[in-house]
């Protein structure tokens, strides 16, 4: 499967015979990047914020799946499970955290997620393998390397961080990579290409794109 990051927190996941996703389309005008010319099969939204859920901009009548629920479309099975939004108001947007089962390679989306899960809620999810993880927003560090800690993935792929193309404030990938204990500049992929399941790396890596132009 090949998984394509378009900046702040919309990804296409694509494998051959089966269901194209993309997950949170944005509103350019609010959040920076080219404006999205994307098809889907299946759209998720983790949030009903301009940041996440530009519906308008995939093409392609895709399935749209807005929050929790378990569904299987074009042999993809995913798992959704709502964490809180940016704080602990009953008025603020909820968060949604995807997990995509492409023939048990599992990608987990864990959207502006706000807390630590509970071990039963990470049991839940399964053997995350692919964490797309934000790393720029107002989730403290610490807390989001202890979500990775206990997702154990093979690979995290960094999103809704500082670029040149951003309009919103968030931090810039190099505190998140000094969290993670990684002093060097990472290489820079255009996307990311997983063969199988036993490609992946033991330990967990930490995984950088550059968001796509359209």
């Amino acid at each position: 499967m090949e998984i394509t990051w378009y900046g702040h927190a919309c990804f296409r996941l694509t494998e051959r015979g089966l269901a194209t996703v993309v997950t949170d389309p944005f509103d350019s005008k609010e959040i920076g990047f080219e404006p999205l010319k994307l098809k889907a099969d299946i759209l998720t939204v983790s949030q009903d914020t301009p940041g996440h859920n530009h519906i308008s901009a995939v093409k392609g009548d895709p399935y749209t799946i807005t929050g929790p629920g378990e569904f299987e479309i074009g042999g993809v099975f995913i798992t959704g499970v709502q964490t809180n939004g940016h704080s602990k108001k009953e008025t603020d947007p909820r968060n949604t955290l995807y997990v995509f089962d492409y023939n048990n390679i599992t990608v987990a989306h864990l959207g502006n997620i706000n807390r630590v899960p509970a071990q039963a809620e990470i049991e839940a999810l399964g053997n995350v393998k692919i964490a797309l993880a934000p790393v720029g927003g107002s989730f403290p560090l610490e807390k989001l390397t202890e979500v990775i800690s206990l997702l154990e993935p093979n690979i995290v792929i960094p999103m809704m961080y500082e670029t040149p193309a951003s309009k919103t404030k968030v931090q810039p990938l190099k505190d998140f990579l000094k969290s993670m204990g990684i002093d060097k500049e990472p290489e820079v992929l255009p996307s990311y290409q997983i063969k199988s399941g036993s490609s992946l790396p033991e330990e967990t890596k930490v995984v950088v794109l550059d968001y796509q132009r359209n």
